[in-house]
């Protein structure tokens, strides 16, 4: 990594010397803190590290170069839903694929050629050339599926997520409803819409429920680590 990050720096500094860019010197250090870091990286935690570095550059500097990295292509500026935009380094010939975990925001990158292959194949089957692409899959990692308790409430559960109902908590009544309405011990549960607040919309043996929040409140159910839709 260490003779790649190297190399980087001196396309850099000859790249910006032939365009005529100003202040190489401190730019070429940002790029370095940049470097190495090697992973997602805010704008904010950017400044931090370059603080954590001793280097007390201006904002709006700091702004300008990150933007210049990622227009001469050495960084790459991503937005992934539900958290801040992210810059990472641009690794020359080298595409990758991302998991994201929508509880704790880590992210992982993933490298599969067959998929890479079946993807050119989709589209060369539909007369479609492609120009680039991105795959994102939204999930919970490893570490916070550990977390989890063994049963929660259906109302906790996120859009596209599984699980298996366990029990009821409102008694004979709300058992009864919910078994009028097509839901019982054992069926699979998959959350297509949940706001946080109001209704939540799901899918059990093929069929659609509305259920408001209060009933859901009382479904338990045990998460599967399945994801049958998309988001």
């Amino acid at each position: 990594m260490e003779a790649i990050h190297r190399k980087e720096k001196e396309q850099f500094k000859r790249l910006f010397e032939d365009e005529g860019i100003d202040r190489i010197e401190d730019r070429l250090t940002i790029l370095g803190v940049f470097l190495s870091i090697e992973r997602h990286i805010s704008f904010q935690e950017l400044v931090a590290a370059l603080k954590d570095n001793g280097y007390d550059f201006e904002p709006d500097f700091t702004k300008k170069t990150l933007n210049l990295l990622c227009r001469y292509g050495f960084a790459v500026k991503t937005k992934f839903e539900g958290q801040p935009t992210l810059y990472e380094h641009r690794h020359l010939g080298f595409h990758h694929d991302h998991l994201i975990c929508t509880k704790c925001g880590k992210i992982a990158e993933f490298e599969k050629p067959q998929i890479e292959d079946l993807q050119i194949e989709i589209a060369a089957l539909h007369g479609f050339h492609v120009l680039q692409h991105k795959m994102e899959i939204y999930g919970l990692c490893s570490d916070c599926l550990k977390e989890r308790v063994r049963l929660m409430p259906l109302s906790f559960a996120h859009e596209g997520e599984c699980g298996i109902v366990e029990e009821f908590m409102g008694g004979a009544g709300a058992q009864l409803r919910l078994a009028t309405i097509g839901l019982r011990k054992g069926d699979e549960v998959e959350v297509i819409t949940n706001r946080g607040a109001g209704q939540l919309v799901v899918a059990v043996n093929g069929m659609r429920l509305a259920l408001g929040r209060g009933i859901a409140n009382k479904i338990m159910v045990k998460p599967n680590g399945r994801r049958k839709g998309s988001l």
